[in-house]
């Protein structure tokens, strides 16, 4: 079986204080899937296991297959997950949650499941960007990230991906350099974003205005990586109607209304971004669960 796992993009991201409960860091974000995205196919194995060429190391996917067998009891055969990279890694576009959020996909259609409301639950112990991807589409995201309110229509323009170089920025980095330098925001002042990005949202459904199309990592990513300083530059000269780093970077998105733009956008900056990706938004409507 295969599975697509698209990428995640904040159209906002408003970020509080950490959590007693867990560290993790309370948020407000619109978050939005994009058609960019992993394809990962699923067959028996010997034992269970994932490939993803050319990620070293340790996988989430791993975690979601172990997390799904512990709360679901499912007993089936041995599987082996293999995963196809599209979305950049540690780019600021939860490619890594994507991939968890569609291996319980697959998972779930192995075992003959269907309860989204519990593969989210799963997913919420994966990370914080999981739950979203569990059935992508368009989100008000609080909590940590955990808590989703469904969002309709999914905006109608193109986005502009442009990954500056080195490319590769790990989230904690960006969150330990955020936390440092003091940019939490209150939970009074969480709880006044969260209001004008709702209201925002029932008033304008495709989209934000522009004082709310804001990133709070984004002082943190630039920090850690001044070239991004020079990506939205660049990116805000094509006259794109928003610009803005994604997720904790260092990925810089350009928001086009008009999907023109956006491809004479795209021509124009792949002179010095060869890393450059033109995408679209994608609606939950399409995805198996």
């Amino acid at each position: 079986m295969t599975e697509r796992a698209p990428a995640k993009i904040n159209v906002c991201l408003f970020v509080g204080r950490t959590r007693e409960a867990d560290g993790r860091h309370e948020l407000v974000s619109v978050m939005q899937a994009v058609d960019l995205a992993d394809e990962l196919r699923l067959e028996r194995g010997e034992a269970d296991g994932v490939r993803c060429p050319g990620v070293e190391g340790p996988n989430i996917v791993s975690d979601a297959v172990a997390a799904f067998r512990a709360r679901t009891g499912w007993d089936g055969p041995p599987v082996t997950i293999s995963v196809t990279k599209r979305i950049p890694v540690a780019a600021g576009m939860a490619g890594g949650s994507a991939d968890a959020a569609a291996a319980l996909r697959l998972l779930a259609r192995a075992a003959g499941l269907q309860d989204v409301a519990l593969l989210r639950s799963i997913a919420a112990g994966l990370g914080a960007d999981v739950p979203a991807q569990v059935v992508p589409g368009r989100y008000l995201a609080t909590g940590a990230g955990e808590e989703l309110a469904a969002l309709a229509p999914v905006w109608p323009g193109r986005w502009v991906l442009v990954v500056p170089s080195p490319g590769v920025l790990p989230t904690p980095a960006v969150y330990r350099e955020f936390d440092r330098l003091g940019l939490q925001r209150s939970p009074d002042d969480l709880a006044a974003r969260l209001e004008e990005v709702r209201a925002a949202t029932a008033k304008r459904p495709g989209g934000l205005p522009r004082a709310l199309v804001v990133n709070d990592l984004a002082p943190a990513t630039i920090s850690l990586l001044p070239s991004v300083e020079n990506a939205l530059a660049d990116v805000r000269d094509t006259g794109a109607d928003h610009a803005l780093v994604s997720g904790s970077g260092p990925t810089v998105l350009g928001l086009f209304v008009d999907p023109r733009a956006a491809r004479s956008a795209a021509q124009a900056l792949r002179r010095h971004h060869p890393g450059l990706v033109l995408t679209a938004p994608v609606a939950a409507a399409g995805t198996r669960c």
